[in-house]
Formats: structure tokens, C-alpha cells, sequence
């Protein structure tokens, strides 16, 4: 509708119309996007999804460190290592010839059993051992020392064995021999373990890690190894003690003694021949 001309004659202009109630219409924000993920798109394409992104460079590392090849491999670097250093330096000589003069009792056989067992790791024959033990100690003090050492050497070799190679070297038995030889450690190991010991033949190194590859348990092959030793050590042990008088009662007695083991270890080798014939 029009407004009335003003007074002065001016012309006529429209007034805005009223405004009415307004209605604010608020904006809304835009909704974020969903994320979708590797593993959701390859659900929803219908495609299995991608393996998962292995850890970082340490993660691997410590992988390819507890692998059962590295444990192996380094087994091997340190009986090759130990092997090295008895050759070089030679630490049989230094028992039976360079032991401090002022050490004696039951402290020095403690200590020499220590040596013992680290030597024979290190492949150091235990013949040799045990007449330096028999010269040192004498007959009773040496016997002790030589059977600590040979159990503490033997437990030394079976931890590392078990341990480092247990794991690597079992899925290659896969001949005959070697399935036969490891069920019967397995499953009679402690008359196995006791008739290698008191068979000389047997190097005592190789029973050892035999007996770790196996599944034989911890005590039957420590009792089966001190049990077994004392023929064969006890043997050695007074003929290194009496070794001045080699045509004494004691001194014949011994290397009776060191014979007789390996005739009874050859007798029981040839009755149980049939299980390792076994497929």
C-alpha cells in the first residue's frame, strides 16, 4: 500500500512492507569423512585382507637372533673357540703341572672340579684329567674332584646342547640309525646314557650332545653320568695316584679296572644291537 504524499508535494514512495516473524535456518556442518582402512577396503572389495606390517628393524633382528640356525651357529662358534684355546694354550699342562703349590684340602678340589668341567667342554680328554687329579690329590680326594668335574662338564655340555642346538639339529634325524639311536635315549635314556659311559669307546663329548638332542630328561642323564663315570675315573684316578709304583697291587688293579669297563660296555652294546636294527 502507498504512504500519503508529503506536505511539500513530493511524490509518493512505497513504504517496505512490514516484516513478518524470520526463520533461521542454521547451516549444519559437513559430516567428516569416514576413514576406511587397509584392512576395511579389502573387506569391502571382498578380497582377504594384507598381512600385517612385521616390526622394525630391532624386531627382526632379535628374530633372526633366537632362530634356531643362530643358536646353532653359535654353539658351534663357541666349541670351536674352546677347542682353539685348549690347543693353545694347553690347560691340561697347567693342571697337572702349573697348580699353585700353597692350594690343598677341599678348597683346591673344589677348584680343580671347576676346571675340570671346563675343561672337558673344551674337549680336553678326560684321561688326561683324571691322572692329574689321581697325582695332585691323591686317591680319595682325587675321585671326588674328577667325578664333580665330569657331572659338572657333562651338565655344561647338555645346558648348551638342549639349549642352542636342541631345536635346529632334531628335524634332521631322519635316518635310520639316527631315529633308532634317538628313541632309545628318549625313551630308555638313563640305561642308554649309563652303558655309554661305561663304554670307553663312546667319546664323551658326543654323548653328551647326543643326550641334548634327544628328548632324555635333565636327571636321568646327570645320574646316569656320575653313575656311570666311576668305574672308568675311580680307574684313572689311582693309576695316576700310584703312577711312581707301576708294578704295585693298586696300580695293576686300576688298569684291570680301566679294562673291564669297556668289556661291559661292549657286552651290553651287542645284546641291545637289535634295537638299532629296528626301522
Amino acid at each position: 500500500m502507498l504512504d500519503a504524499t508529503t506536505r511539500s508535494g513530493g511524490t509518493a514512495t512505497a513504504s517496505p512492507r512490514a516484516a513478518g516473524t524470520d526463520f533461521a535456518v542454521p547451516l549444519l556442518a559437513p559430516a567428516p569423512l569416514p576413514v576406511i582402512t587397509p584392512v576395511a577396503a579389502s573387506v569391502i572389495a571382498g578380497v582377504p585382507a594384507p598381512a600385517a606390517v612385521p616390526g622394525g628393524l630391532a624386531a627382526r633382528c632379535g628374530r633372526v637372533l633366537l632362530s634356531p640356525w643362530a643358536r646353532l651357529a653359535l654353539l658351534v662358534v663357541l666349541l670351536a673357540t674352546a677347542a682353539a684355546s685348549v690347543l693353545l694354550f694347553e690347560p691340561q699342562k697347567l693342571l697337572a703341572d702349573g697348580w699353585p703349590s700353597q692350594l690343598g684340602g677341599a678348597s683346591a678340589a673344589a677348584l680343580f672340579a671347576v676346571a675340570y668341567g671346563l675343561c672337558t667342554v673344551a674337549f680336553v680328554p678326560r684321561p688326561l684329567l683324571n691322572l692329574a687329579a689321581g697325582a695332585l690329590f691323591g686317591s680319595q680326594w682325587g675321585v671326588g674332584a674328577a667325578l664333580a668335574g665330569t657331572v659338572l662338564g657333562a651338565g655344561i655340555s647338555f645346558g648348551l646342547g638342549r639349549v642352542l642346538g636342541q631345536e635346529a639339529l632334531r628335524p634332521l634325524l631322519r635316518g635310520r640309525l639316527l631315529k633308532a639311536a634317538d628313541g632309545q635315549l628318549s625313551r630308555h635314556g638313563l640305561r642308554s646314557m649309563l652303558a655309554a659311559r661305561l663304554f670307553p669307546g663312546v667319546p664323551f663329548w658326543a654323548a653328551n650332545y647326543c643326550a641334548a638332542v634327544s628328548r632324555m630328561t635333565w636327571p636321568s642323564f646327570l645320574l646316569a653320568t656320575a653313575l656311570g663315570s666311576i668305574p672308568n675315573t675311580a680307574a684313572y684316578v689311582v693309576a695316576g695316584a700310584r703312577a711312581s709304583s707301576p708294578t704295585s697291587p693298586a696300580f695293576l688293579i686300576a688298569m684291570f679296572c680301566i679294562a673291564l669297563p669297556a668289556l661291559a660296555g661292549a657286552a651290553v652294546a651287542w645284546r641291545k644291537r637289535h634295537h638299532l636294527r629296528r626301522p
